[in-house]
């Protein structure tokens, strides 16, 4: 779905990213691991468009998006899910607003049929009973799913998670790493976790992709990924109390 070819993108003069090369293949959960600065939040910055690489080429469905307009990024964007790191829901707004936001601006939908869709979506992610209460009555367990709800909402063919366990307990972390599972498996989509948690990345991923100081250290399979002997990894993994 996506192919990363030698991408490093610098701020300044200062390299957040440097020759950067890998795939995304359709229908996997990636997990994109990292510390802070890292340069994590980087690559999903350009892997969804908000900005663009120094040097290399982003490929997109087999287009190369570099050169790519805002407009056909926003045409895109639209086969892509983003549920953000504090879920970044409209305060204003109800559970109902906020998932059928994207339908009624992109979609030429009766009210019928988005009404249809956000409480197939609410259902989804279980929450079928809060489509009338406003973001400030809901936990952070529950906004994080309301918001994936809202990414869900046009069926998109990829997913991105932004931290998605970040502020969380690991009781509810746990329950968003199984609903990141069950979307997967029920939508059949590509998925796409940045996080600093290896507990999770080891729970949901096909495969675990991490970078340091703007390298790509290692990317491989979730099982095989645990035996490479690398010290930033082994490193990562005891700082979550896992042995490698």
């Amino acid at each position: 779905m996506f192919k990363l070819q030698n991408v490093s993108k610098k701020f300044f003069q200062n390299y957040a990213l440097k020759n950067i090369s890998f795939n995304i293949n359709k229908g996997e959960t990636l997990a994109i691991i990292g510390g802070s600065g890292s340069g994590k939040s980087t690559l999903l910055r350009l892997l969804i468009g908000l900005i663009k690489p120094t040097e290399g080429e982003i490929y997109y469905e087999g287009e190369p998006m570099s050169q790519k307009t805002d407009e056909e990024w926003d045409a895109a964007r639209l086969k892509m899910g983003m549920v953000f790191q504090y879920s970044a829901l409209f305060d204003s707004m109800t559970v109902f607003e906020n998932v059928a936001f994207g339908l009624r601006e992109h979609k030429n939908l009766s009210e019928e049929e988005i009404a249809k869709i956000v409480q197939e979506k609410l259902e989804l992610v279980g929450l079928p009973k809060v489509a009338n209460l406003m973001p400030n009555e809901l936990s952070g367990g529950m906004k994080k799913r309301v918001s994936l709800a809202r990414a869900c909402a046009y069926n998109p063919s990829i997913i991105f998670y932004d931290e998605p366990s970040s502020g969380l307990d690991p009781v509810t972390t746990r329950k968003i790493d199984e609903l990141i599972i069950d979307t997967q498996r029920a939508l059949k989509v590509t998925s796409v976790v940045v996080t600093h948690d290896m507990l999770s990345a080891v729970r949901i991923a096909d495969r675990i992709a991490m970078v340091d100081h703007g390298d790509l250290v290692a990317i491989a399979p979730t099982e095989e990924f645990r035996k490479i002997d690398d010290v930033r990894i082994k490193e990562f993994f005891k700082a979550f109390g896992e042995a490698v």
